[in-house]
């Protein structure tokens, strides 16, 4: 009895050391990931996309903030946001603090589920069930018409539903998004059809990566997804990765670089927020990556996790 009480006592004082760690520490550890993917037109000079996702922003995270707003530091030719931008319904001055001077390069984005809605009180193991098996709770509305008019002040592409041809770096461009597929809210149908001639580079942009809507923009003959809304898995472990995806995504894919069909590349942003009733991280730092997109003949390693690489910018800053 003696021993098994030990044994419970160090079971408990190592299960409270990993939820101080992955509460206290790791949910703020700021990493930045930098991934090469071999996805433009032959002859086409390589292009710096920043792929930001899942903010979750609140209005005192000031450390989020600042890590955010340096990444312009990177020099990106193009911004990607694909969603979840909001935690409170007074975070929108804070989320744009945090990408202000991003708003001054090329930018697009697409909105979530926790742009249009705040996050509510949940039982915690609900994310640990699949996703399909749980029903959807939405809190409060959110200001998201706000945080896209200022977004749209500055420049930046709504791409919710929209195809755009753009001209970035030299790189000409075609975007199309949809609206979140996690809400059932993509009308893949307002974006489909023949892709333009003369684009070096067919980018699609959608907050959940839902095999779907994946499935759509390969058909459509995309070389590009850029997605978010997994948090990477939030929780992993090693050697075995993410524990859910919290969509019907496959858990090798939950975060980083993959394939899709014969010849259209996914990534998925693991993001750089929690919810504030979730705000916990393991094996799994809030990230932003630099993607350096290069010519289909330039073939770079690639899975979804060993073509990424952390780099130490501003890694791990003082945060709040």
């Amino acid at each position: 009895m003696k021993k098994f009480g030990r044994f419970l006592l160090s079971a408990s004082a190592l299960g409270a050391a990993t939820v101080t760690y992955s509460a206290a520490i790791e949910r703020r550890h700021w990493t930045l990931r930098q991934v090469s993917l071999p996805v433009l037109d032959e002859g086409t000079a390589p292009l710096r996309v920043l792929h930001i996702s899942d903010l979750h922003m609140t209005p005192n995270q000031r450390s989020k903030q600042r890590w955010v707003s340096d990444l312009v530091d990177l020099d990106p030719d193009l911004v990607v946001n694909t969603g979840d931008n909001l935690a409170h319904p007074q975070a929108v001055p804070a989320a744009l603090r945090a990408m202000g001077p991003l708003l001054d390069r090329p930018g697009v984005f697409v909105f979530g589920s926790n742009d249009y809605f705040g996050p509510t009180a949940k039982n915690p193991a609900r994310y640990l069930l699949p996703s399909a098996k749980t029903k959807r709770i939405h809190g409060e509305p959110l200001p998201w018409r706000d945080l896209r008019a200022a977004m749209a002040e500055r420049g930046w592409l709504d791409a919710t539903h929209r195809r755009h041809e753009i001209e970035v770096a030299g790189v000409r461009i075609h975007i199309a998004g949809l609206d979140d597929p996690h809400l059932h809210a993509d009308r893949y149908d307002l974006i489909s059809g023949p892709l333009p001639e003369g684009v070096q580079l067919r980018l699609g942009v959608t907050h959940s990566p839902e095999p779907r809507v994946l499935d759509s923009f390969a058909e459509d003959g995309y070389d590009l997804v850029l997605a978010g809304h997994t948090h990477g898995g939030q929780l992993r472990l090693p050697g075995y990765g993410a524990l859910v995806t919290n969509c019907d995504l496959d858990r090798a894919r939950a975060r980083g670089a993959s394939t899709w069909g014969e010849r259209m590349h996914l990534h998925v942003s693991a993001g750089l927020g929690t919810s504030p009733y979730a705000p916990v991280r393991f094996a799994c730092p809030p990230e932003a990556t630099l993607l350096t997109l290069l010519p289909r003949s330039e073939k770079p390693a690639l899975n979804s996790e060993n073509a990424s690489k952390r780099t130490p910018f501003g890694t791990g800053e003082s945060v709040r």
